[in-house]
């Protein structure tokens, strides 16, 4: 007799309550270029600075919020800075790209639909109903666990 019950996601739908995040090891899969990717959410200035630099310098990072040191490369502090604007996360930008620039903004840090709403102010059903469909946009997954 077989047994659903052991593989962990298996036929679990996501709910507004399930935790969605960038599964980075998608784009190793992926035929996309997640530098370029990620250098399309930069500001211009910076886009055009780091995309003629293949140097991959660290630097400290200092979390305005929590006052947490890390290391990141030019293109994480471009995207910090980036996150800093505004206008980084608005309407006109995609649903995708506003739900991918959320994680970006914050580290990868695991959000439902519902967070992502407060974040994107797009419709959490909406941002349910893209992300838990058959395709996965730009790595961004439900973490079934």
């Amino acid at each position: 007799m077989s047994s659903t019950g052991n593989k962990p996601g298996f036929l679990m739908k996501p709910t507004l309550e399930t935790k969605f995040h960038i599964d980075y090891s998608w784009w190793e899969r992926s035929s996309e270029d997640l530098r370029m990717y990620l250098l399309s959410h930069l500001l211009p200035e910076q886009r055009e600075r780091l995309s003629q630099s293949d140097e991959d310098r660290t630097v400290d990072y200092i979390d305005p919020d929590t006052g947490e040191v890390f290391q990141l490369d030019e293109l994480g502090l471009a995207i910090q800075i980036a996150a800093e604007d505004p206008n980084f996360i608005n309407q006109q930008t995609s649903l995708v790209d506003s739900v991918f620039r959320v994680f970006l903004a914050s580290g990868n840090l695991p959000m439902t639909p519902n967070e992502l709403a407060e974040r994107t102010g797009r419709s959490a059903n909406t941002i349910l109903k893209t992300l838990s469909g058959g395709q996965v946009y730009k790595g961004i997954r439900a973490i079934l666990s």
